[in-house]
């Protein structure tokens, strides 16, 4: 009996082109008839199998599908379709919002609490700066010795009360200033929350971005395995040269590669966004939330850089600032000391009244004056700054919603649908044996990098919606979110 391998593997050598369908259905009548005889042999004529067709049947409906291919890549609908463990255990984990996952970031990230810390320090501050100076109380003891005649001798004792009263001037600008030190810790909180919520949200959608890349990996592995198994088909019968085997190893390879690498960025994402929350997120949990999210910028408002609490902050120091200035000022005279005393001697009973001012005539303070000054400058010039870079931020962010927007249109719009319509022309070219493996191979590729561009712009436009709403401070109040 001749080995239909060996003839399937030489057909192509011995016979024209234009009876390719004549030897392909010569070549599955073979099959046909050498797989009858088999059976034949395993099964006795006495007992017929139910499911034995007659070889002149066979033969004709083997050609008929040897000469018709049929696509080796599935559409994108029949992968979807197909049950799959991993999609199964997705389902089964937690569901969180991105408001409770914002909520237990607040209530348990470390930075945060410690940053709260500065409010009850400044707290303290303010009631430092308003305590007033103790009195202070002295006394003493001795003993009197008679040196000339008629002398008393005996022992001598004294006390004396003194009272520091402070220049109000003074007193007022310390206040003034451990107030606006107070409000500037305030703004300070809110600036630190403010940043934190945009994280999280920013760290939300990008771990939604990196769970879409590994199910668009997963999807691309699930194709290019049912490609390579029809591709090895057709090499060891000879259909296809070897070197699209080769191809198609290496374009699985390289698709496991890629899937691999993208499950270790989505983990890598949901632990970023588990160390936000100081551990206290599940190890493993789905968000609800989607690239998809509608945006519209009508519905954002009027995006106003200058409400943002890190000027608020900013102004507060500079409200600090001048108030030490005030202070350095008035420390020139920094008050009177009364005081009153007494001493009692043996024969005589002694009490003072007195008055202790400092006169400013070496040191006229000019040092802590000018330095004060400078740090007022520095905090002027550092809001006038941060305003400045504010807008700039502002107006770079809007462009970046709308290149985002435009390009995201763009994508789904038309790229896709091209970079599907050309991969469909390639699989019926390939059916009719016009085209090649590597031609189908290179618009799967096509049209998965123009998939990833969709989600990269989805994500870049969600990234521009929450930088516009960071800048305008939204952030900064808990009982908004």
């Amino acid at each position: 009996m001749v080995n239909p391998t060996v003839l399937a593997g030489m057909a192509p050598a011995r016979f024209p082109s234009c009876s390719r369908k004549v030897l392909q259905g010569a070549i599955c009548s073979l099959l046909v008839g050498w797989g009858a005889g088999a059976s034949a042999q395993a099964h006795p004529p006495g007992k017929p199998q139910a499911s034995q067709a007659p070889l002149t049947q066979a033969a004709p409906a083997a050609a008929e599908a040897a000469a018709s291919r049929t696509p080796i890549v599935p559409k994108a609908g029949s992968a979807a379709e197909a049950p799959s463990v991993a999609s199964a255990a997705a389902q089964r984990l937690p569901q969180l919002s991105l408001n409770e996952v914002v909520r237990a970031v607040l209530d348990h990230n470390p930075d945060l609490r410690a940053v709260e810390q500065s409010r009850t320090t400044a707290r303290a501050g303010v009631v430092s700066a308003s305590a007033l100076p103790n009195p202070k109380l002295e006394w003493n003891q001795g003993r009197n010795s008679a040196r000339v005649p008629g002398a008393a001798a005996g022992t001598v004792q004294g006390w004396a009360v003194a009272l520091p009263i402070e220049n109000p001037a003074v007193r007022g600008a310390r206040v003034e200033a451990a107030r606006a030190g107070e409000q500037g810790s305030v703004h300070f909180v809110a600036t630190t929350r403010n940043a934190l919520v945009a994280q999280v949200r920013l760290r939300a959608y990008e771990m939604v971005l990196r769970e879409a890349e590994v199910e668009a990996a997963k999807e691309a592995v699930r194709l290019l395995e049912q490609a390579h198994e029809r591709v090895r088909v057709r090499v060891d019968s000879g259909e296809a040269a070897r070197y699209e085997i080769i191809k198609a190893d290496a374009e699985i390879i390289q698709a496991r590669q890629q899937e691999q690498t993208a499950r270790l960025r989505a983990e890598q994402a949901q632990l970023a966004l588990g160390r936000l929350a100081a551990g206290q997120l599940p190890v493993r949990f789905r968000l609800d939330v989607s690239l998809e999210d509608p945006l519209r910028i009508e519905d954002m408002g009027e995006i106003d850089p200058m409400e943002h609490p890190e000027l608020r902050q900013l102004k507060a120091e500079v409200e600090r600032a001048q108030a030490r200035l005030d202070g350095a000022k008035a420390s020139r005279w920094p008050g009177v000391e009364l005081r009153y005393g007494q001493t009692r001697e043996p024969d005589v009973r002694l009490n003072t009244v007195g008055v202790s001012i400092q006169i400013p005539l070496l040191d006229q303070h000019r040092g802590p004056i000018d330095e004060a000054a400078s740090e007022l400058e520095r905090a002027r010039l550092q809001l006038e700054g941060r305003q400045i870079e504010l807008r700039q931020q502002t107006l770079q962010a809007w462009k970046e919603l709308e290149m985002a927007r435009l390009r995201t249109q763009a994508l789904s719009q038309g790229s896709v649908r091209e970079a599907e319509s050309a991969l469909r022309v390639a699989e019926a070219a390939y059916r009719f044996g016009e085209r090649g493996i590597l031609d189908v191979l290179d618009a799967q590729r096509v049209l998965r990098s123009i998939r990833a561009d969709l989600l990269d712009a989805r994500y870049q436009l969600q990234a521009a919606r929450i930088q516009l709403e960071y800048l305008a401070g939204r952030y900064d109040d808990p009982s908004a979110l």
